[in-house]
């Protein structure tokens, strides 16, 4: 129920569709971006930049949580990431398809695209690599994210259509569609797709009734968690904090301590004033103050 949008302007928009309300906004000072994917696993937005870096965001950070320079002198014109989260892939302008770590944020290894520059992305379920450059459609088997390979697992031409322009494998099937200049191709990709379907996920049956289909959007309205707690490290909610008791105690007490420091800062908090009135109330004190106020002619 999030909507993330990114235009010529360089601003990064977030919008809760149930309610039809803005988020955030966020500008990245990056100049225009066409190019945003979304990480399945912890919901951080990965956007390419022309300068040829990729910056992660959260709506709960002004500013981006990851800066990588993906391709020096070249900006990037696809990325793409696998199913568990952990690998990226990139395209850039200088027609390299680098492999990204992001656990380490490092690059692993890299590939060369021969025929033009890769247009667009994809990764499908089974971990198959498709890459869409020029009029050519390569694609990679599942253990080329992890190591090199010499040579791609399937390949497909199609003459007289035009540079590929979107490329994107299709759920639960072994199949792959191809957008270009001449209308839409699909081909056949062996083991590109989970066999197995789990009908009690969100939206993934593909039998389900028009009943079953109001259902699941308000089950999936109930369990609807707040922008704020898409975090970089998707086991930080929910989890145990491994600290002792005097730890915690130290810790609430140093927070207590700068909050008052804030406060006595603003003025808030009103010293207490000191009453100068010790001994005035007794007896010989009352009576030498009455004589002083008696005057003799």
């Amino acid at each position: 129920w999030l909507l993330a949008t990114v235009g010529r302007a360089g601003y990064l928009k977030y919008h809760d569709t149930s309610t039809g309300e803005p988020v955030s906004t966020h500008r990245t000072r990056m100049g225009p971006c066409s190019v945003m994917r979304q990480n399945p696993t912890n919901a951080i937005i990965h956007l390419g930049h022309t300068n040829g870096t990729v910056t992660l965001w959260s709506p709960a950070n002004s500013d981006y949580l990851v800066k990588m320079l993906c391709h020096r002198g070249s900006p990037i014109n696809c990325l793409a990431l696998d199913r568990s989260g952990k690998y990226m892939v990139t395209g850039g302008a200088d027609s390299t398809v680098r492999i990204w770590d992001l656990r380490m944020y490092k690059e692993t290894h890299s590939y060369y695209t021969r025929g033009g520059p890769p247009t667009d992305l994809d990764i499908s379920q089974k971990g198959i690599i498709g890459i869409g450059h020029g009029g050519n459609a390569t694609f990679w088997g599942p253990e080329a994210l992890k190591v090199k390979v010499t040579s791609p697992y399937m390949g497909h031409k199609m003459p007289g259509c035009g540079p590929v322009e979107t490329l994107r494998f299709r759920p639960f099937e072994d199949v792959c569609g191809i957008g270009h200049q001449k209308g839409f191709s699909s081909i056949v990709i062996p083991g590109s797709g989970e066999p197995n379907l789990d009908t009690q996920e969100y939206n993934t049956n593909p039998f389900q009734d028009t009943k079953q289909r109001r259902e699941a959007e308000v089950r999936s309205l109930l369990d609807k968690l707040k922008p704020e707690m898409i975090a970089l490290d998707p086991d930080t909610i929910g989890g145990i904090e491994e600290s002792n008791k005097f730890a915690r105690l130290e810790r609430s007490r140093d927070i207590e301590d700068e909050a008052n420091a804030r406060r006595d800062a603003e003025g808030q908090i009103k010293k207490k004033e000191k009453k100068k009135m010790r001994g005035r109330s007794k007896i010989q004190k009352k009576l030498k103050r009455k004589q002083k106020n008696i005057v003799d002619e």
